[in-house]
């Protein structure tokens, strides 16, 4: 299967190798930044992979069947668009788009095309979250309570200076839409993914020099009755803490934590079908960074999907409602009031000037 790869930046690593694992013949890669490609293809021995300085350049050249799309997020909706009309399977790093207008573009021409198209949710993937979910689907929780999403990370102005894109509204958004959209798509998809209403406060406290939030907080009422905490912040000191994830059942309880939910530290059921101890060995893993070892599967996941013609497991309209909660709780914050979903025509760029003096 024809591969290219656009996007060389921070998450390309990880990118090209699921790409690698599951051989697929990654044919090109593209960046506006020479350099940058010309580094990875050192790294990771790719230099019979054809480079570009243009996506659409690259798409008529080489007409690759699968692109993965790794930019900046505010140009994900438009190159995806582009992918797409092309003949292309796509896989989108998060969030799909920033708008809820060009996320349901995305929707619509991928169903128009026949195209697979996969909203890079990786951590869905993780042995734990796997487990997790097994569990939910087979009733051991009961009636779900509440939940509970914390990402307590940190991010200095070095990172952000690596790339001046990050924190804007055009371009990003903040903390929730960048680091915790992970942690809030797992949250919203363990707990029933229909939502009635998110009350929520965003502030920005230690970094002035960005346009968007460096904290977030929200509480969400879900269709079900059940609840959800979300805190995320990029203000720990002095580096990331943890992201861990929370389920409470009327029979069970279980949190997942480490870097990226990658570790089960607690699992309580009132069926004992299993030994929690021998769980929390079996599904807990513990990857070199934040990103996991969610790739590689979610990448075979997709070359499953477009060979059979199943949906993918983590599909466009996935990504669709990750990026609507964080744009509930921008809309919350933001208006001080509780916002009601669906929610319909929405963008960070409705937030511009949020955080001015």
């Amino acid at each position: 299967m024809r591969y290219a790869l656009i996007g060389c930046g921070r998450i390309s690593p990880n990118h090209i190798e699921a790409a690698k694992n599951n051989n697929l013949n990654f044919v090109a890669m593209c960046d506006i930044i020479p350099e940058v490609m010309k580094e990875k293809s050192e790294r990771f021995e790719l230099e019979a992979v054809r480079r570009y300085t243009d996506y659409h350049e690259l798409l008529e050249q080489e007409k690759p069947e699968l692109v993965a799309i790794a930019t900046e997020s505010g140009k994900h909706a438009a190159i995806a668009l582009d992918c797409i009309a092309a003949g292309c399977h796509v896989i989108i790093e998060k969030p799909i788009a920033l708008s809820i207008a060009d996320a349901d573009e995305i929707i619509r021409a991928g169903r128009e095309a026949e195209a697979v198209v996969c909203a890079n949710h990786q951590n869905r993937f993780n042995k734990s979250v796997q487990y997790i979910r097994k569990a939910l689907e087979a009733g051991r929780f009961g009636r779900l309570s509440h939940g509970a999403a914390h990402v307590r990370w940190n991010r200095g102005k070095g990172y952000y200076q690596q790339a001046p894109w990050r924190g804007t509204w055009e371009q990003d958004g903040g903390c929730l839409m960048n680091q915790c959209i992970h942690n809030i798509d797992l949250l919203r998809w363990m707990m029933g993914d229909e939502i009635e209403e998110v009350m929520a406060y965003t502030d920005q406290l230690q970094h002035p020099y960005l346009e968007a939030e460096d904290l977030g907080m929200a509480l969400v009422k879900f269709s079900n009755g059940a609840y959800g905490l979300i805190e995320g912040t990029t203000n720990v000191y002095p580096k990331n803490l943890e992201e861990t994830l929370y389920i409470f059942g009327e029979k069970g309880t279980v949190k997942a934590g480490g870097t990226s939910d990658n570790i089960i530290e607690e699992w309580r059921f009132a069926d004992e079908l299993d030994d929690p101890e021998t769980v929390k060995m079996q599904f807990s893993e513990n990857p070199p960074n934040i990103y996991g070892f969610g790739h590689t599967p979610l990448y075979a996941d997709v070359i499953e999907a477009i060979k059979t013609g199943r949906p993918p497991l983590v599909d466009a309209e996935a990504g669709k409602r990750a990026l609507e909660l964080v744009l509930a709780i921008y809309l919350s914050a933001a208006e001080h009031r509780p916002v009601r979903l669906p929610l319909e025509n929405c963008s960070t760029l409705d937030f511009t000037g949020r955080f001015e003096q």
